[in-house]
């Protein structure tokens, strides 16, 4: 009677435990998603609000608060900046503010580093980060995923000699967090590239390997684990089937001979 009270509370335990991880595994995501978009939109409107005419402000008409209207400035501010940098005149106007940058010491060099930055960002961010890779790192026989950046060029390849095989430039993410990490220049001979995704591969890196993607290409989702038995087992049917076939040869062979 105790032992049946036992398992019973037990199994209540458990059963409790798996409804917690459950709905911790669905709200968690949900929460911090909420919560950081919350917080984006509020920090713009701190910056924005303030630049917005007290005419245009819905807030000047409205009891309440309206979150979102320093976002939705922002974006047409940005629009319109961009429009009026798209003509000559613009043009112009953006020259003259980067000669006057220019004669700034400690700003210029701040200024051609996050224009150059923003630049590739945004001309390349239809084909950034395109593929993922595996390669042996730190050491051999250790490997690693790595997110293909571009084919490496310039200086880099030359110094490295591998102007005939080629290389390629790739990012190797940290776990838990991929927004940091380093940058390698890998030979392309050295670089796996894998069917997954890129989002995939960042959900394997920041979940430390807990969530793997399944395999693509008609392959077998999950590996086959065998024991030392069925190993052995496995090994002598192998050594079998190849005595056999052995055999079959020899017999065709002979048959041919004669």
């Amino acid at each position: 009677m105790k032992k049946d009270t036992k398992s019973r509370r037990g199994y209540i335990g458990s059963r409790l435990r798996n409804y917690f991880l459950t709905g911790l595994v669905i709200a968690a995501p949900v929460s911090i998603t909420v919560y950081i978009t919350w917080s984006f939109v509020a920090l713009v409107d701190d910056w924005f609000k303030p630049l917005l005419p007290a005419a245009y402000n819905p807030e000047t008409y409205l009891p309440f608060a309206v979150p979102g209207v320093g976002l939705i400035f922002a974006i047409i501010m940005l629009m319109v900046l961009g429009a009026l940098t798209a003509n000559l005149f613009g043009r112009t106007i953006v020259g003259f503010g980067e000669r006057f940058l220019d004669n700034m010491p400690f700003v210029r060099n701040l200024y051609k580093a996050l224009k150059q930055i923003f630049e590739t960002a945004i001309s390349q961010s239809k084909s950034s980060f395109q593929e993922v890779g595996l390669i042996e790192y730190p050491r051999k026989g250790l490997y690693a995923l790595v997110f293909v950046s571009t084919r490496t060029e310039g200086e880099v390849l030359t110094r490295a000699g591998f102007e005939k095989d080629g290389m390629l430039s790739v990012f190797l993410p940290t776990t838990p967090n991929p927004t940091s990490g380093f940058l390698l220049f890998v030979p392309r001979k050295d670089i796996e590239l894998l069917s997954m995704s890129v989002e995939e591969a960042a959900k394997m890196v920041i979940s430390a390997g807990l969530v793997t993607p399944k395999m693509k290409d008609g392959e077998d989702d999950e590996p086959v684990i065998l024991d030392a038995k069925q190993a052995d087992e496995l090994r002598e049917a192998h050594g079998q089937g190849s005595d056999d076939e052995g055999s079959n040869q020899e017999d065709s062979q002979k048959h041919e001979n004669a």
